[in-house]
């Protein structure tokens, strides 16, 4: 015997299993959507990826070397420039030693005509003398050197004569 509150406790629970089935349809859908909007992203994010890799990373390896190359030109470019730096550097630094020195013997020059006009009239005489006596003991030496050369040549001629005598003589002595 089924009493008709079985029937209806039995219709709740049907009902009720009904609702969670229902309701676990609904959460299966979301699920099933947030899954479906997921997938999407990813296939998306794979397509991406997969154009990256056909065709941007190409792109992005010839930026690379691109890249690379600017840097290479870079580089020499600095290195050149150093170079005409320190090669103008230097011209300029020859420049002012020589500058200096010019200077330093035109101050010394000024500076010792600058003594000898304020010194009094013998001290100017006897440097004159001392200068032109400098400048005749130079051209003593040079004649001593080129009489030096000719006493030289003449004592090897000589020899060569005298060699000459011998060697002309030690026949007639046998």
């Amino acid at each position: 015997v089924v009493t008709r509150e079985d029937v209806e406790e039995s219709l709740k629970a049907i009902w009720q299993y009904v609702k969670d089935k229902e309701q676990l349809l609904k959460d299966l859908h979301s699920q099933i959507e947030e899954t479906g909007k997921r997938l999407s992203v990813k296939q998306s994010e794979r397509d991406y990826w997969l154009e990256y890799k056909n065709v941007g990373s190409k792109i992005e390896a010839s930026k690379i070397m691109t890249l690379e190359k600017d840097i290479q030109e870079a580089k020499d470019d600095l290195r050149r420039a150093t170079e005409r730096y320190r090669d103008a550097l230097k011209a300029v630094k020859e420049e002012n030693d020589r500058l200096v020195e010019k200077h330093r013997t035109l101050s010394k020059k000024q500076a010792f005509e600058n003594a000898v006009r304020s010194l009094d009239k013998t001290s100017r005489t006897e440097i004159e003398e001392n200068e032109w006596l400098k400048e005749v003991v130079k051209r003593y030496q040079k004649e001593v050197s080129d009489l030096k050369a000719s006493i030289q040549l003449l004592e090897e001629e000589n020899t060569a004569l005298v060699t000459k005598v011998i060697d002309g003589r030690l026949p007639h002595l046998r």
